[in-house]
């Protein structure tokens, strides 16, 4: 979720749901550690609870970047063995690390060493010519033996030759049952499902069938308002439904604060987009906020006046 799920991003999808697991974009262990880019770990308390993705391959340095998460307040660290694209591979972390589960779990002992905050894995179900069956049940046995109880696990290889890193979110074949069968090897491990889940009844179905916790990662950022809105009394059992002209209007004030500190408001904005999707008045709110946020001096009034656009469909709908 490079670029996409910022500081920004999380406080929206804060305002839809109380109770959903956040988690940053993959922040590198370098760029903390050896860049000192400590900036790239600011975010609101309101955003909690939220988990810091790390990427990396080093163990004392991954221990050293999880320390300074757990310093920032961040609820839980993931480290990254998923991320399939050239830069990741380069470096030596990512999805590449999964044909290296020894060092993988070298990383994990370091980081829970160094910090009280838990420490998780987001995971592959193998790279390249691996197969599955064979290397994910090893790759977890590493993950367990070295103390980690939790892990989330995207139902897909990541081809690392020969599929760019937008093809490896689709091209590759799901395979459910697998990580399905990973719950019954073990058992004591949390484990949460990933890779084209784009509903919550689908979200559901995996919950219901012993499986711990679903990853929903592009479908909540272009359609929030679908996964969101409901998660909180549909799969936590707690609270009521979120609308979201509401979450817009609690948004305005976090705006206003950004724009004061001198942020741009198509920061903001532009993962505001999907809130209306499929409803009367999504194409002129997406138009509003795409076209104005932009231009000088625009600010929560374009978002007030884009919000009309829904509010005014939903009222014709009504009388209609």
């Amino acid at each position: 979720m490079m670029d996409w799920t910022d500081r920004h991003c999380r406080y929206l999808h804060r305002q839809l749901s109380k109770y959903t697991l956040l988690y940053t974009e993959m922040v590198t262990s370098a760029a903390l550690v050896r860049g000192k880019a400590l900036h790239l770990l600011d975010f609101s308390e309101k955003e909690h609870p939220v988990a810091l993705q790390l990427g990396g391959s080093d163990p004392r340095e991954l221990a050293q970047a999880a320390k300074l998460g757990e310093e920032a307040g961040y609820s839980e660290i993931n480290l990254n063995v998923g991320c399939p694209s050239d830069r990741v591979q380069s470096g030596c972390f990512g999805a590449v690390l999964m044909e290296k589960p020894a060092l993988v779990a070298q990383c994990l002992s370091a980081m829970q060493a160094n910090v009280s905050v838990p420490v998780t894995v987001k995971c592959r179900i193998g790279v390249d010519d691996q197969e599955p069956e064979e290397v994910l049940p090893e790759f977890l046995a590493h993950v367990v033996g070295a103390g980690c109880e939790r892990v989330a696990i995207h139902a897909r290889k990541a081809w690392l030759s020969g599929l760019s890193p937008k093809e490896n979110r689709d091209v590759p074949p799901l395979d459910y049952d697998l990580v399905m069968r990973m719950k019954g090897l073990f058992p004591n491990l949390h484990i949460s499902i990933n890779g084209g889940i784009a509903s919550l009844q689908h979200a559901q179905s995996f919950l219901e069938g012993g499986l711990d916790g679903v990853m929903i990662g592009r479908a909540a950022y272009q359609n929030p308002a679908s996964i969101l809105c409901d998660a909180d009394p549909i799969v936590f059992g707690t609270g009521t439904r979120v609308e979201p002209e509401d979450a817009v209007l609690r948004m305005l004030p976090y705006i206003d604060a950004h724009l004061a500190a001198g942020g741009k408001l198509g920061q903001v904005t532009r993962h505001m987009l999907g809130l209306f999707t499929g409803r009367p008045g999504a194409r002129a709110w997406r138009r509003l906020l795409s076209e104005g946020s932009h231009v000088p001096g625009a600010g929560p009034e374009l978002v007030q006046q884009a919000l009309e656009q829904v509010t005014q469909h939903g009222a014709l709908r009504e009388t209609g």
